[in-house]
């Protein structure tokens, strides 16, 4: 199981021959990828990588050499002046590790890798989606944030490269953020299509910065026609012979379709590890709080851990849950080094890089001494994202044990099919629950070609935050693996924890709320706006040179504001038509929304509209509660930028002046629900910035057609009139700004009030026509409540796999520029420079504005047979100025 090519057997050939599945390229590539399959809906197949130290177990110095090769590459593409101010950036989970061998391999450059584990007190430096992913993949959290700052050259470094999406858009939103010359993408294998070969030099040419690639080897996957749907079933059919397999058995098979079990083991031995050379005085804190008393000879190593004030300590001895639950592994006391980061999601400079280095052979040494003697074969057995420490200690082990063999690999999350067969990379898989208490909930988690492997013993090494009862629970990993090997050994490393962050002085007294007619023209008491204002200020650009500034980089489009749109005289018509004709629907929503708020989030909830486009659902819901029950509640708007947060001085003055577990956070719509993921994460960093807790993230719409979240009105796609217009629904305000020139550390986000539109506002008019209505719905949103509050309403990211798709089909690779559902789309007409519009073939009325915007601007409509949105806005994917519609000419308005 070690090779990808074993007795002539290439470990691709089962998926190859059933599904034709061909691997074309350099000569390297049979024997570094095998082939296995997985359920998924874009691609049944998986390339398994036999270098990666990830599903394949694997000599460490073959995974750390493949690794530190690319390194060594890069740094001679570079030069010696470039790699020495160079940062590496890795992807988690799978190529954590290899990202920090390509930088120990650079020589002089820091690493960090994303991360899937938020951590409290660390400050998000940015974040990304994975193209498969309907929740927040990645997030980047260095100690130091000065870490991406630089104009050095980033590397890129990942274990595939293919279709290029992930990789791209991580240099998109940086570049945003952190603009550089250079960037270098580094790959084991170069798997790209012909027809995606050519994007990487065109990106490069929009974003005005040079992109490298550096790849081990190089080639493309070739697909038959139908080997999506014929993958699927065939992953179907073995997945129902494994789970028969598993009921014949009791339930207990955790190895696949190889039938092998993973049975409750006997208790194993205790601890073992003498006394560290580094130690701290013998007056630190003591570990006995918190489990059984240190044995003799782990103490040392055990406190010196313990004084660290930035290292969650790894307990020594017997683990507390170990009193109740089996199996009991001999733990192996490594004596960290206290303070050296355990890997690099909070980054890891040369000097601690230099002090590993200096550690690792007497951590390899006790590794080594715990070893049952006759052990001939050991595997050192990694842990998601603590792929490194892992890696080196084992790469040092196979240094120091005489007559062992050590293989490495490491746990995932990744659901693989397995197939005992020769020609097939996923032999065996243990199935066990995540023992990290995961951000995104529980859920299975995955080890491979371990089980059935005859090693003689199996280290486990995971970090302290991983270290809970769940692993050691009779279904946990240290039990799926003793059912399998004769010696289950543990070493737990440290989870490295920055430091507190400096929080930066604030004034101590943040404005009050704006209030109409001084800004806005609604009624004092409908809204307070939580913004400063910038009516003075000129902001407004034209949408082609806004356009062409937000996708090259060169600025966010919150820096600026689209020149205001005035309606003609026919689109103005069509508003009021469909005020008229959608009333009732939007007032039976609002009704709807205000009830399932008041029954499941407070009774007296703080509503807090995210401006600007919220802020006419949170009156409605006010003047429902106020129809309804006779209620007053306060609402305020506040700003919220994608990529930028949420503004944190708003929530310092919502929490000083409410219960912030009152507030509900309310929006119009959702699209793709970038907005939602956007708002849980700020919402994380500020718990961690500022200490203050209880907001709740998730947000209350009055249409939910992305199925985002599971506090709404209604999900169907339908015309939202406030949608059809500017400022002059939302109050004859902007959109929001954010600007450093313009708003400072202790400032509120800014916005314009325009007074000057006063004789075309229809803001109240619009406020006034729903509410009227309320009378005669109260019946119907009884028993739309009573139907949501009793149904199932979780979110299923409907809207963000759509969008992932008509991104991919359309050739446009980045979801930022697919707007789904009507209100986006008519935003992108109004805001943006539009590429086509995508109309559900038969749309009726709801679609009337949208079809007269885009005969004005001149961008096509084309109908779709099967859209889950009613319409879908494409945005130009490749702007220069003057570029609109599919003509490639601008149509001004």
């Amino acid at each position: 199981m070690n090779n990808a090519v074993n007795n002539g057997v290439w470990s691709g050939s089962w998926v190859a021959e059933r599904l034709g599945v061909q691997l074309e390229g350099d000569d390297e590539l049979t024997q570094m990828l095998g082939l296995a399959l997985r359920r998924n809906p874009k691609r049944a197949h998986l390339l398994v990588s036999h270098v990666l130290g990830k599903h394949v177990p694997q000599s460490p110095s073959v995974v750390y050499g493949a690794g530190f090769a690319l390194g060594r590459r890069v740094r001679d593409l570079l030069g010696a002046d470039e790699a020495a101010r160079a940062v590496v950036l890795g992807y988690a989970e799978t190529a954590t590790g290899l990202g920090h061998s390509v930088a120990d391999g650079i020589g002089l450059a820091p690493y960090l890798h994303s991360t899937r584990r938020p951590v409290a007190g660390v400050a998000r430096a940015g974040g990304f989606e994975e193209s498969h992913s309907h929740a927040t993949s990645h997030l980047l959290l260095p100690e130091d944030p000065a870490l991406l700052v630089g104009d050095g050259p980033l590397v890129l470094v990942d274990d595939e490269f293919s279709t290029g999406n992930t990789v791209l858009n991580t240099v998109r939103d940086l570049h945003q953020r952190y603009p550089r010359r250079r960037y270098v993408v580094v790959a084991l294998v170069d798997m790209r299509s012909a027809e995606d070969a050519g994007r990487l030099e065109e990106f490069a040419r929009e974003i005005g910065a040079r992109v490298d690639l550096v790849a081990a080897a190089s080639g493309t996957v070739r697909l038959p026609e139908g080997v999506l749907e014929k993958g699927q079933e065939l992953v179907a059919r073995y997945e129902a012979e494994s789970s028969a397999g598993s009921a014949a058995m009791g339930g207990r098979s955790s190895a696949g379709p190889s039938g092998l079990v993973a049975q409750f083991p006997a208790p194993l031995e205790g601890v073992v590890g003498a006394a560290c050379q580094e130690s701290t005085p013998t007056s630190a804190r003591s570990l006995e709080a918190d489990g059984p008393t240190t044995p003799p000879g782990a103490r040392g190593c055990a406190e010196s851990a313990a004084t660290a004030a930035w290292a969650r300590p790894a307990p020594a001895g017997p683990h507390p849950a170990d009193e109740r639950t089996h199996p009991h592994p001999t733990r192996i006391d490594l004596c960290w080094p206290p303070g050296l980061p355990d890997g690099g999601r909070h980054g890891f400079t040369p000097a601690q890089r230099t002090r590993l280095e200096g550690a690792l052979p007497a951590m390899a040494a006790r590794l080594a001494e715990a070893l049952p003697a006759d052990a001939r074969r050991v595997h050192v057995l990694g842990f998601e994202e603590l792929m490194y420490a892992p890696l080196r200690l084992a790469r040092e082990l196979e240094q120091v044990a005489e007559g062992v063999e050590v293989r490495y690999s490491t746990t995932t999350r990744s659901p693989v099919l397995a197939v005992d067969d020769p020609g097939y990379a996923i032999r065996t898989r243990l199935v066990f629950p995540a023992h990290d208490d995961p951000a995104d909930g529980p859920g299975e988690r995955y080890a491979y070609n371990v089980a059935g492997a005859g090693f003689d013993a199996v280290i486990a090494v995971v970090d302290s935050v991983a270290d809970t009862p769940e692993l050691h629970a009779p279904e946990g990993l240290l039990a799926q693996l003793a059912a399998h090997t004769p010696h289950v050994l543990l070493a737990v490393v440290p989870s490295y924890v920055p430091g507190p962050l400096a929080i930066p002085e604030r004034h101590p007294m943040l404005p009050e709320p704006l209030r109409g007619p001084a800004f806005s023209s609604y009624a004092p008491e409908e809204v307070g706006w939580l913004l400063q204002d910038l009516s003075d200020v000129t902001l407004e650009a034209p949408t082609e040179e806004r356009e062409e500034a937000i996708q090259s980089g060169g600025a966010h489009y919150a820096e600026s504001l689209p020149v205001e749109y005035q309606p003609s005289e026919q689109y103005q018509a069509l508003f009021h038509t469909a005020l008229e004709e959608s009333a009732a629907r939007l007032a039976q929503a609002a009704g709807a929304v205000t009830e399932i708020v008041l029954a499941e989030r407070s009774p007296r909830p703080v509503l807090v509209s995210l401006a600007r486009a919220g802020t006419p659902v949170g009156v409605l819901m006010r003047r429902w509660a106020q129809f309804r029950h006779g209620l007053e509640l306060p609402h305020y708007a506040v700003s919220i930028v994608r990529g930028r947060g949420i503004d944190a001085n708003a929530l310092r003055w919502l929490a000083a002046h409410h219960d912030p577990r009152d507030v509900v956070f309310v929006d119009g719509w959702t699209g793709k629900g970038a907005i939602t993921r956007e708002l849980t994460a700020a919402i994380r960093e500020f718990e961690a910035s500022d200490g203050i807790t209880g907001f709740d993230p998730e947000i209350a719409v009055l249409a939910d057609p992305g199925s985002c979240v599971r506090t709404y009105g209604t999900r169907d796609d339908y015309l939202i009139p406030s949608a059809c217009l500017n400022s002059t629904v939302s109050g004859l305000i902007s959109r929001t700004v954010l600007r450093a020139d313009l708003v400072g550390p202790h400032d509120y986000h800014g916005a314009k009030f325009y007074r000057e539109l006063a004789g075309a506002d229809v803001s109240v008019a619009f406020l006034d026509a729903v509410s009227a209505r309320f009378p005669e719905v109260v019946d119907a949103v009884d028993a739309t409540v009573k139907e949501l509050l009793s149904g199932d309403r979780a979110p299923t990211w409907e809207g963000w796999a759509a969008v992932e798709r008509i991104s991919e089909e359309y050739g446009i690779h980045d979801v930022n520029l697919v707007k789904p559902g009507v209100g986006e789309t008519t935003r992108v007409l109004l805001r943006r420079v539009p590429w086509k519009i995508l109309a559900r073939a038969g749309a009726g009325a709801d679609l009337d504005h949208v079809r007269l915007l885009a005969e004005q601007r001149g961008v096509p409509v084309e109908e779709v047979a099967e859209l889950p949105y009613t319409c879908v806005g494409l945005i130009h994917p490749k702007y220069t100025r003057g570029a609109t519609g599919a003509d490639g000419k601008a149509v001004n308005l």
